[in-house]
């Protein structure tokens, strides 16, 4: 009996250390296991991490080019506005010289009329003299 018992003693040890070797093969699975994953979620958390930073500098690019755009208007209107206000104090200044050329024509003219009218009366008094 005792052979038996200690047969069946050692069994049980035997059963036992065969499952401990599994419970530590089954650790060591679950830990490469959640080794892995951690390390694929970690790679996940970097590609979404690099997706996020290139999508930041598409648009920060886009921004700046759309700014650029904006800019280059701005200076093409002004310019069209420089243009415009130029051409408009050009007019100005030939339509101020023409109101000048005219009222000096009709200054000169109202001289003159005033020196015919003028002649015109010294005639007839000089007429006038020579009657007397």
């Amino acid at each position: 009996m005792m052979r038996e018992e200690e047969e069946k003693v050692r069994e049980r040890q035997i059963k036992a250390q065969k499952l401990l070797v599994d419970v530590e093969s089954s650790n060591k699975m679950a830990l490469a296991m959640k080794e892995k994953k951690r390390l694929e979620e970690k790679e996940m958390d970097d590609q979404i991490i690099r997706y996020n930073q290139e999508k930041a500098m598409r648009e920060l690019r886009a921004q700046q080019e759309e700014q650029r755009i904006r800019d280059e208007k701005e200076k093409e209107l002004q310019k069209m506005r420089d243009a415009q206000e130029k051409s408009s104090n050009r007019q100005e200044e030939i339509d101020a010289a023409r109101a000048k050329r005219a009222f000096e024509e009709s200054e000169k003219q109202a001289r003159l009329r005033e020196q015919l009218k003028e002649e015109k009366r010294q005639r007839l008094l000089a007429d006038l003299d020579v009657a007397r």
